[in-house]
C-alpha cells in the first residue's frame, strides 16, 4: 500500500491481540488556498511577529501562553507542554462495545481505515470484523495518538473495519439549548402525508460519486480563464442578489403538492381540501336553515 499508515499497533480484545496499520480515510485535496497578494508588485506578502508599541520581535523570546482573564496569561515554554503530553501507546484496548445507533452521529469526528498488519494478523482479524458485524456492535476503547488521547469506534466496513475518532462530551453542544423553542404540536395529517410521499418519491441509494462541490469546480474554472487572460461576467446571474426566501408567503400544502406532480397528489390520504371545504360549506347551510324560525302569515285586516 502506497499510503503511510497513520498508526501502526495492535487492537486487544482481552487476551487476543491483533497486529493493524491505522490510514486516514478522508483528504482535504478539494480545497482551493489563496495568498495575499501585493497587487502593484505581485510578490506574496508575508506577516512579521510584532508586539505593539514594541515592534518586531525575535522568534527566539516568543513563548505559548493561555489568557486566564482579561490580559493576564500563565507562560508556558515547549518542555513543559511537552512534559504532559501521552505518550502514543501501541494497544487499542476494546473495552466496551454498544449498539451503533447508541452513538449520536454529532459525536463521530474523523474516519480512518483499519487493515491487518500482516498476513498472520488476518485470520483473527477476520473473526473481529465478522464478530461485530453479526452482533451489530460497535467496539470502543481509547488510544494515544500524536499527544493527546482519543476515543475512538471500531467497526466492520466491507473487507476490513473503519476506526473513528469521536468527540469528548464537553465539545458538543446540548441540542435542547437550541431546539427548545421550536413546538412539539403534531403535524397536520394531510401535510404529514404528502411529505413522506415526497420522500418517498426521491428515495434511493447513496452514491458519493453524484455529489459535486459546484463552488470549487467554479474556482477552478475561473482560475483557468484568469490563466489564458479571459475576461469574466462576474454579473451574469439570472437571479441577482435576490432573496433565496422569496417575498410571498408559501402555501404549504400547495408546494407539497406541486412538488409531487400530478401523478402523486392522489396518493395522499384523506380528503381533499376542496372537498372538506365544499362538505363545511354544505353543512353550514343546512344549520342556518335548520336554525331560521318559520315565518308566521300576515294577520287579516278587519272589515
Amino acid at each position: 500500500m502506497a499510503a503511510r499508515p497513520y498508526w501502526k499497533g495492535q487492537i486487544r480484545l482481552a487476551l487476543v491481540s491483533i497486529p493493524v496499520e491505522v490510514y486516514s480515510a478522508t483528504r482535504s485535496g478539494a480545497t482551493i488556498a489563496f495568498n495575499q497578494i501585493h497587487e502593484p508588485s505581485g510578490k506574496r506578502i508575508k506577516y512579521e511577529k510584532v508586539v505593539p508599541g514594541i515592534g518586531p520581535v525575535d522568534i527566539d523570546d516568543i513563548v505559548k501562553g493561555f489568557e486566564y482573564a482579561k490580559g493576564e496569561y500563565v507562560l508556558l515554554d515547549e518542555d513543559e507542554i511537552e512534559g504532559v503530553k501521552l505518550e502514543s501507546k501501541k494497544t487499542l484496548e476494546l473495552t466496551q462495545f454498544v449498539d451503533a445507533h447508541d452513538i449520536d452521529m454529532i459525536y463521530f469526528e474523523k474516519p480512518y481505515y483499519v487493515v491487518p498488519a500482516d498476513d498472520l494478523a488476518e485470520e483473527a482479524f477476520i473473526v473481529l470484523r465478522e464478530a461485530l458485524r453479526r452482533s451489530r456492535k460497535v467496539g470502543l476503547g481509547q488510544l494515544a495518538m500524536r499527544g493527546r488521547e482519543y476515543v475512538v469506534s471500531i467497526k466492520a466496513c466491507g473487507r476490513g473495519m473503519v476506526m473513528e475518532t469521536l468527540r469528548y462530551a464537553d465539545e458538543v453542544n446540548k441540542a435542547a439549548s437550541y431546539f427548545r423553542e421550536i413546538g412539539d404540536g403534531d403535524p397536520d395529517e394531510e401535510l404529514l402525508d404528502l411529505a413522506t410521499t415526497l420522500i418517498d418519491k426521491k428515495t434511493g441509494k447513496f452514491d458519493a460519486g453524484e455529489f459535486h462541490d459546484r463552488y470549487v469546480d467554479a474556482l477552478k474554472d475561473l482560475i483557468e480563464r484568469k490563466k489564458k487572460g479571459k475576461t469574466l461576467n462576474i454579473d451574469s446571474d439570472e437571479e441577482g442578489g435576490a432573496d433565496p426566501r422569496g417575498s410571498n408567503v408559501v402555501d404549504l400544502m400547495a408546494a407539497l403538492k406541486k412538488s409531487i406532480g400530478p401523478a402523486g397528489s392522489g396518493s395522499a390520504k384523506g380528503k381533499s381540501p376542496a372537498k372538506k371545504a365544499s362538505t363545511k360549506t354544505s353543512a353550514k347551510s343546512d344549520a342556518k336553515s335548520a336554525a331560521k324560525p318559520a315565518r308566521k302569515p300576515p294577520a287579516k285586516k278587519r272589515a
